[in-house]
């Protein structure tokens, strides 16, 4: 771990500035902001339109000069001054204010594993920039970790899988530290355009933005997991004519086209495994393998890794907001750090 619990039970708040989502947890209140990295700004003006949910609506339906933009890209922030406008809007002038009323406002946030020190910068001047004195920030497969209920600190292992929307993060930890990590740059987002890619090609067929991923929930249980219905209607805009049309898609074949980018991700498991000690190795056949993150909703993955792995695959019970309850967990001191009396020499 990057900071020690004793400084983040000091934090007033957490951050969790994802790709996708951004989430907010303050001390003593939980968590406050779950809502899309997503802002609508009038390229006339410069002014705010909208943010969150509503923004996200906004995506692919609006004249020319409203501009509809992610600050947050693979886990970075890659647009300081709008992810802070954006935060502001998000959080509201109550909250605000109470933030503002604490003398020193600490802030924690998480970052990817493998991230830079211009990524982590960023993340940092983002807090610092809405009042922050202090920002501690905590790698995001640690905080998972802890908020999907592993025990991090004791000496045995477990392996975590972090499914965000723009990569995909896998580890294994042992003592409160990562043993051996890998970041993959497959998410989410790889698998919706692998579905939009499929139906372009094959039916000729383009798909609303916003489609994607209800359609693949809406597959859930019943069309991308074996013994589901052999097709599905679907509606899109059609290629040549441009106008409105109907297909029945074939299950199987969206099936086959998730799968091709998530052999990257097994790639990924297996050097983690190769890299790791014998010792923890033979902990995980027992434990396997906890799937968190938006994108672990995938139908079918959960399964797709047990075929692969041999290991037995579990989904946390709200794997989107592990890791802000992680660190919303450290923040107010449920974690507990394993004491190791020294010996008596």
């Amino acid at each position: 771990m990057t900071v020690s619990l004793e400084q983040l039970r000091r934090c007033h708040v957490a951050v969790d500035l994802g790709a996708a989502r951004t989430r907010v947890y303050v001390k003593g209140a939980g968590l406050v902001v779950d809502e899309p990295s997503v802002a609508a700004v009038n390229t006339r003006t410069g002014a705010l339109i909208a943010v969150g949910t509503f923004a996200e609506r906004m995506t692919g339906r609006t004249p020319d000069y409203i501009r509809v933009v992610r600050p947050v890209s693979g886990g970075t922030v890659v647009d300081i001054e709008m992810a802070q406008r954006m935060l502001r809007h998000l959080l509201g002038e109550k909250l605000r204010r109470a933030l503002r009323r604490k003398p020193r406002l600490r802030a924690a946030a998480c970052t990817p594993h493998d991230a830079d020190p211009l990524a982590q910068r960023a993340t940092v001047e983002t807090l610092v920039g809405l009042g922050a004195r202090r920002v501690e920030l905590v790698d995001t497969l640690i905080a998972a970790a802890v908020g999907c209920g592993l025990p991090v600190e004791q000496p045995t292992a477990t392996m975590i899988m972090v499914c965000g929307a723009a990569a995909t993060q896998v580890a294994v930890l042992s003592l409160g530290s990562i043993v051996t990590a890998q970041r993959i740059p497959v998410g989410g987002e790889a698998i919706d355009h692998a579905v939009v890619q499929h139906l372009r090609h094959a039916h000729e067929l383009m798909l609303p933005s916003q489609a994607v991923r209800p359609l693949q929930l809406a597959l859930h249980g019943n069309g991308l997991t074996v013994g589901g219905p052999a097709s599905t209607l679907i509606h899109g805009r059609d290629v040549a004519t441009g106008l409105a049309r109907s297909v029945q898609v074939d299950t199987a074949a969206v099936r086959d086209a998730i799968y091709t980018p998530l052999t990257a991700v097994l790639d990924g498991i297996g050097k983690v495994l190769r890299d790791c000690p014998p010792d923890l190795v033979a902990d995980l056949t027992d434990r396997g393998i906890m799937m968190v993150g938006g994108s672990a909703l995938l139908p079918g993955l959960d399964q797709m890794l047990r075929d692969a792995t041999g290991m037995p695959v579990a989904i946390a019970e709200r794997p989107d907001v592990c890791a802000v309850l992680g660190l919303g967990a450290m923040l107010e001191g449920k974690i507990a750090p394993m004491v190791l009396n020294p010996l008596a020499g």
